[in-house]
């Protein structure tokens, strides 16, 4: 008998361990890009800030204020990303870091919602009780903001659009072709989105300015005012479903699971549990169950699942079918 104290393995763990870093493909990247968005949009409101109050200009002042929300919503994604790479090899994380981008995401959808109840009230306020515009000021105002947030939604915009497919992880999978599935960075989307409804709602209100300054339909300003907020809710709706379907682990990728289900139950074998959710943009866990009449190694089975792109930490509990008594 070997001592108590002798170590059941003498050899080196390293080919049974593995890490649990879950970020996206171009982490680094996206987080270099949210930062220069965050310093653009920060630099512009504290100039529209200073310059309203320097020229007691009301419009300077509340496009200022209005960039700081979103100014602040970019600072979430910022520290996120930055927050996910500095703890990404953290073992209190039991599946890494890869979801706080998503957590970003939901907060910055809730301020993307309450700033679209603002504007909606604003709007309706100003189209019962009509105000004066200064309308050059105004345009000016808008023009400048859209080329701003011009600028920030093609730094996002690249990522945004190619950002859909993960690494696939060392243990279980390899990069081989997807069932067709897509794995958006939310983070990302939602920073895209904050800068995407600036700018749709400065183009919407210069639009809006023109017609009313030419045709002196005072209404048309607020009016535009109430659809604008429509489509930012509708966003920040999207944005809240997707981002807080990853928090509560919540399966939508019944393609992959079909295709799982397929090369594991072969010869007889059935898989009796299987769970799949997203732990990081282009990452996802599955936990399975297999019942065999003839079990094979749970290696066995993770071979079968090799190839699969975005599958990256894989767990399999292989039992023996019971057979009945017979009589």
């Amino acid at each position: 008998m070997p001592p108590r104290d002798q170590p059941m393995h003498s050899h080196s763990l390293d080919p049974w361990t593995h890490d649990h870093v879950f970020l996206g493909p171009k982490h680094d990247r996206n987080e270099r890009r949210t930062w220069f968005v965050v310093a653009l949009t920060t630099v512009m409101m504290v100039g529209e800030i200073a310059a309203g109050s320097l020229f007691g200009s009301m419009a300077l002042l509340a496009d200022g204020w209005h960039m700081a929300t979103h100014a602040a919503a970019l600072g979430i994604a910022a520290a996120a990303y930055l927050f996910a790479r500095q703890h990404a090899r953290n073992s209190r994380f039991a599946f890494g870091t890869g979801k706080f981008g998503d957590l970003a995401a939901f907060s910055s959808a809730i301020i993307l919602s309450l700033i679209a109840v603002q504007i909606f009230y604003e709007s309706v306020i100003r189209l019962v009780h009509p105000v004066a515009i200064a309308y050059g000021e105004a345009i000016a105002v808008a023009a400048l903001g859209l080329g701003v947030n011009l600028v920030s939604a093609w730094l996002l915009r690249d990522s945004h659009d190619h950002d859909h497919h993960g690494h696939g992880h060392s243990h279980g999978s390899s990069h081989g072709s997807s069932p067709g599935h897509r794995h958006h960075d939310n983070n990302l989307r939602a920073a895209y989105i904050h800068v995407l409804a600036d700018a749709a709602t400065s183009v919407l209100a210069i639009a809006a300015l023109v017609i009313a300054m030419y045709s002196q339909w005072v209404w048309a300003d607020p009016a535009v005012g109430i659809i604008g907020s429509l489509v930012i809710a509708s966003w920040a709706f999207g944005l809240i479903r997707d981002s807080g379907a990853v928090l509560l682990d919540v399966s939508v990728d019944k393609n992959l699971e079909a295709v799982i289900r397929d090369r594991l139950e072969t010869r007889g074998d059935r898989v009796t549990d299987l769970h799949l959710w997203q732990v990081g943009p282009g990452h996802r866990a599955a936990v399975i169950s297999v019942v065999s009449d003839h079990p094979l190694p749970s290696a066995t089975y993770k071979r079968r699942l090799g190839g699969l792109r975005g599958l990256s930490h894989v767990t399999i509990e292989v039992e023996l079918c019971p057979h009945p008594p017979l009589h």
